[in-house]
């Protein structure tokens, strides 16, 4: 499902470039997190030995494409251009695998688009930012893994739609909500960190 600000690109490189260099200012935004998901896993493989192996370096990675994905994919639901929103929750009217969700989408969240659009941008601008910087991960990987129910089940028979796409995006935000993704190279494990220290800290100064 995309419906996208930038033109189809023939080849992942071309698509690539026209994202990192999309005179917008999401791309400004873009950058900023980026660097920072950079200077993050940089700051804890110095501190922390244990960070140091190629399987972190990996789940940090991972975490950051999916991540990316889930910023770009926000890009078109911008406020307040809801139309490719709209089309795509259209669809889910027409070709849900449930009844109940075509009902609901049809009668109460399209006539609100002007408040479920802001809340489906948020939400997916939160869990790309979540991913990115490794924070609070296992919440918004869990509220990825709904969007991505909703959106298998919605658009399970929807033309040109492969349901797999949506089953591999389920399971992507399963495994990171079971093994959060942020405490490799990530702002979740020196967080941690610092509380259990505080805590220390607290039973020290009660025992003197």
């Amino acid at each position: 499902m995309e419906n996208g600000p930038l033109k189809a690109e023939p080849n992942p490189i071309g698509g690539l470039l026209a994202f990192l260099t999309d005179p917008a200012w999401p791309t400004a935004v873009f950058w900023l997190l980026l660097l920072a998901s950079v200077g993050i896993a940089f700051s804890a493989w110095q501190r922390d030995p244990t960070q140091r192996t190629t399987r972190t370096v990996g789940i940090w990675l991972l975490r950051l494409i999916m991540g990316t994905m889930w910023w770009q994919q926000s890009l078109w639901k911008i406020p307040p251009n809801y139309d490719g929103l709209v089309f795509w929750m259209k669809q889910m009217v027409a070709h849900s695998s449930i009844p109940l969700q075509a009902s609901l989408v049809d009668s109460f969240v399209v006539p609100h688009i002007a408040v479920f659009g802001p809340l489906v941008y948020l939400l997916e601008v939160l869990i790309g930012v979540s991913l990115m910087a490794g924070a609070f991960t296992r919440v918004f990987s869990l509220l990825g893994l709904l969007m991505a129910l909703n959106l298998w089940v919605g658009l399970y028979s929807a033309p040109n739609e492969w349901p797999w796409t949506y089953g591999y995006l389920i399971v992507i935000q399963t495994l990171f909500a079971i093994d959060p993704p942020g405490r490799r190279l990530g702002l979740e494990k020196p967080v941690a960190q610092l509380g259990e220290a505080t805590r220390r800290i607290d039973l020290i100064r009660k025992r003197l």
